[in-house]
């Protein structure tokens, strides 16, 4: 080569098709580049720069420029190839972006804003779609697998009398026939809630569990009992807890498109009862519970404002008052109160 040739970077020789590496040295001549062996000899690869891919730049990663001919020359020495470029009207877009902050953060907010779209509009209508094709095996899966969750880690079998149990279930049936579902729909299982106290809930394939607690909390009000679980009946039916799950699944997806592999995120969404219990349906969807739960009870001819009633007993016995939450995505228990006596009174529904 001409004498004028300058040495650009040492570093590693790789022939064509081949993991075996070589020292070498990349010489530079106006617009050409080659390669030459340390052992010496002729120059083991050349390329004009228009026909050479050389790789951007990102961190300490190191360089590879890939000749025509298959082979590659590998470099550490990354400001000496920055160098080099700059010097035939080069620059590495990458690097450039990573030393330059302000476009840096504005890649950022980019990306945040990008992800607040996908939130706000790719995301609920992604669920919708998913709800819709989800098969029952699906549902059932994912409830046998918060079920067995909870049972290991907080529930105990329940201490209700069998009499009792057999009583409550009678009456859920009498309701739940009612429903879109049918009684077939459903299962309803009895808890000692421990930690958790008193508590009802619905999982998506229409697996009800109701906790001891909650039942002693009633006193006895079977109509409040019923009232609480046509309530959860309101939540299969509109297929909340199926819809609670897909959307954490998309904040999973959308945690892993920022900050990349979170791991098993989404099996433990799935199956973990403890990330169940800890979503809180939102307001629009407790409030369309009640609702059901008044039409149900109406058409059972049980008292429709029975789940009201519960809400009251709540701040009785647990010191809440009128205008408190019963948790902190729910409606203060004063204004739901209010709308279910309100809806009770629009579908004519007697009292008790």
């Amino acid at each position: 080569m001409a004498s004028d040739d300058k040495p650009i970077a040492s570093g590693r020789w790789h022939p064509p098709g081949s993991s075996r590496a070589e020292p070498a040295v990349l010489l530079g001549a106006d617009k050409t580049l080659y390669v030459r062996l340390a052992s010496g000899g002729d120059p083991a690869s050349l390329g004009d720069l228009a026909r050479t891919d050389i790789s951007a730049r990102v961190g300490r990663i190191p360089r590879r420029i890939a000749f025509a001919d298959g082979s590659l020359f590998e470099t550490e020495d990354n400001d000496a190839v920055d160098l080099w470029l700059k010097k035939q009207g080069k620059s590495g877009f990458v690097h450039e972006l990573e030393r330059f902050h302000p476009r840096l953060i504005a890649l950022v907010v980019a990306i945040f804003l990008f992800a607040g779209l996908i939130y706000r509009y790719a995301v609920p209508a992604l669920v919708e779609v998913a709800v819709l094709v989800t098969p029952p095996a699906v549902t059932q899966w994912m409830a046998s697998g918060t079920l067995l969750s909870l049972d290991q880690a907080i529930f105990d079998e329940s201490k209700l009398p069998d009499a009792r149990q057999n009583d409550i279930r009678q009456a859920f049936n009498e309701v739940a026939t009612l429903s879109s579902r049918g009684v077939d729909g459903y299962n309803l299982n009895f808890r000692h809630g421990g930690v958790i106290g008193p508590n009802a809930f619905a999982l998506p394939d229409g697996t009800l569990v109701i906790t001891d607690e909650l039942i002693e909390l009633a006193d006895g009000d079977m109509d409040m009992i019923i009232g609480v679980l046509a309530h959860e009946i309101g939540h299969v039916e509109r297929e909340h807890s199926l819809r609670q799950l897909y959307r954490a699944a998309g904040m999973a997806g959308l945690i892993m498109l920022i900050a990349g592999d979170v791991g098993a995120a989404g099996e433990d969404i799935l199956t973990n009862g403890a990330a169940l219990m800890s979503l809180s349906h939102s307001r629009d969807a407790e409030n369309e519970a009640d609702r059901i739960s008044v039409e149900l009870m109406a058409k059972a001819g049980r008292d429709p404002r029975a789940i009201g009633r519960f809400f009251a007993r709540l701040e009785e016995k647990l010191g809440l008052d009128g205008e408190s939450s019963f948790l902190s995505t729910h409606p203060g228990t004063a204004e739901r109160r209010q709308a279910i006596d309100d809806h009770a009174k629009s579908i004519g529904a007697a009292g008790p």
